[in-house]
């Protein structure tokens, strides 16, 4: 019966030893850290900080933006145009000028906080390419805006 006991343990032994391996693996996980949640991202400061929030109260009519004297941005087929309210100037700026000139402005450039109005140009016979190039323009230039916390206002 002595061979008949060793089957038995040998038997026995392989049988806890998965359930060893598991508690040492549980026992392992427990002492493991716990998973850090991710650190949240802290706004990239953008350069208008100093220019408080929009204020619609300060807003001229919207049936009259002639009277606007924030920043005015419109929307081309070739680039952005920022008009120079001062001589109704348009100055033809690509996309990536944009964040820097709208910094450059002084705060009385601001007048009813960070928010700026965005026209669209209507080109003559205006091909599909065409059409394209402004949607991608509106596209990126509204996505440049929320990044740089500035709202924005449709000209009628």
């Amino acid at each position: 019966m002595a061979g008949g006991e060793n089957v038995v343990r040998d038997g026995l032994r392989r049988s806890w030893r998965p359930i060893i391996a598991l508690i040492l693996l549980g026992t392992l996980g427990a002492c493991s850290k716990p998973p850090q949640p991710e650190a949240e991202e802290a706004p990239q400061p953008t350069g208008l900080e100093s220019i408080p929030a929009p204020d619609p109260s300060k807003y001229p009519a919207f049936t009259d933006m002639t009277d606007w004297k924030n920043p005015y941005l419109v929307v081309r087929e070739d680039g952005i145009g920022l008009v120079d309210l001062s001589n109704r100037e348009v100055h033809i700026l690509k996309l990536e000028a944009i964040p820097a000139e709208l910094v450059s402005l002084p705060s009385s450039a601001w007048p009813y906080g960070r928010v700026v109005l965005i026209a669209q140009a209507v080109p003559k016979d205006a091909t599909d390419q065409t059409k394209a190039e402004l949607r991608k323009n509106r596209a990126l230039l509204l996505g440049t805006l929320k990044e740089m916390d500035v709202q924005f206002r449709e000209a009628p």
